[in-house]
């Protein structure tokens, strides 16, 4: 079996090119590209690669000659590859519809983002509704496609993860007790969760609250959170050393979001041995084992949180517990090679129907 795996974003090309590796133990040939190098088109302002953005793409396809392709967002070369009649399977890490929603009510304001929104937007709806199917990160994200979409096939596509590549290792200096969030802040009706903290630090002056992280709506938050002595935002880190270096760091790991669906931070801070807290939405609960590895905390809701850190913080005994039990469930559910098995079972008998 062939398979092209195009990946978009190029922080993905870390864990996509481990899911390739492990496909290749599994007897599969793969090729793994950037997608905008062989497809272009819309929103690229040069027009000629609308009119021959597929060229290259032929290119590739005549050369490999994919069995399958699996690609990590819609795109022009998602279409490409379903126009060629080729069994294409599109990863969804995203609630997309909530995405757009947000997007369109917080950026749609000007009109010439507001017409790139809505090409954007007739891309995707192109690439759900023809590709072989879709592949959602978490459970949660697949009853959402199934109502947009009833009659599409999908399959849970849980991203893997290395353990050995998140191990112990040296500390950065902060102060104890301490709570680590590693989150963007793209998205407000994901982001504005984070304000919560405002109670929460307030009535927890005790514990210091470190977040790392940017985005759009960065100054939002930080303007409503830095009047909090112990709250610090340390900006952005190198993924995945320094990362790695401030979870080993930290004593509770929380993440607090108004939606989530497979939160990458999540399993690393569990592969840390930390105890976590995370937001009870989407497909957080799908990520770690409540009351085990952690506690989901209830949206919206400050002395919930406050209860369930103090629980964490007051007990290290429950802590390291927790911890060890959180690495335990990550490697055992997660790890790559029952990931591409499960993937291979989800194609499969699409490819025999060819």
């Amino acid at each position: 079996m062939k398979l092209l795996i195009a990946y978009g974003s190029l922080g993905k090309f870390f864990h996509l090119k481990e899911f390739t590796d492990e496909l290749e133990k599994q007897d599969v040939k793969v090729k793994l590209v950037h997608d905008i190098e062989f497809s272009r088109g819309f929103p690229s302002k040069n027009i000629s690669e609308w009119v021959n953005g597929d060229k290259k793409f032929k290119e590739l396809i005549a050369t490999f000659q994919p069995d399958a392709v699996f690609t990590d967002r819609q795109t022009h070369f998602a279409i490409h590859s379903i126009n060629a009649g080729i069994p294409t399977f599109v990863l969804l890490r995203g609630h997309y519809w909530q995405e757009y929603f947000w997007g369109m009510k917080t950026l749609g304001n000007n009109f010439k983002t507001r017409i790139v929104l809505w090409l954007r937007n007739r891309i995707s709806e192109k690439v759900f509704q023809n590709s072989t199917a879709i592949l959602p990160i978490c459970k949660y994200l697949e009853d959402v496609v199934k109502e947009q979409y009833p009659n599409q096939h999908t399959g849970v596509f849980l991203e893997g993860i290395d353990s050995e590549r998140w191990h112990h290792t040296e500390k950065i200096n902060l102060k104890h007790p301490c709570v680590g969030l590693v989150q963007d802040a793209n998205w407000w009706g994901k982001t504005k969760e984070l304000l919560i903290l405002e109670e929460v630090l307030e009535k927890m002056p005790d514990v210091h609250f470190y977040w790392i992280g940017d985005g759009q709506y960065r100054k939002r938050i930080i303007e409503r959170l830095n009047k909090f002595e112990n709250f610090n935002w340390l900006g952005r880190m190198e993924y995945p050393n320094e990362v790695r270096k401030f979870l080993e760091s930290i004593d509770v790991y929380a993440l607090i979001t108004g939606m989530d669906l497979a939160p990458l931070t999540l399993k690393e801070a569990q592969l840390m041995e930390k105890p976590v807290i995370a937001t009870d939405v989407g497909g957080d609960k799908e990520m770690m084992v409540d009351g085990k590895t952690g506690f989901l905390v209830r949206e919206g809701d400050a002395d919930d949180i406050i209860e369930k850190l103090r629980q964490i913080l007051d007990d290290q005994n429950l802590a390291q517990k927790m911890g060890r039990e959180g690495r335990n469930f990550v490697s055992e559910q997660f790890n790559w090679e029952k990931v591409a098995k499960n993937f291979l079972e989800i194609i499969k008998p699409h490819l025999n129907k060819q």
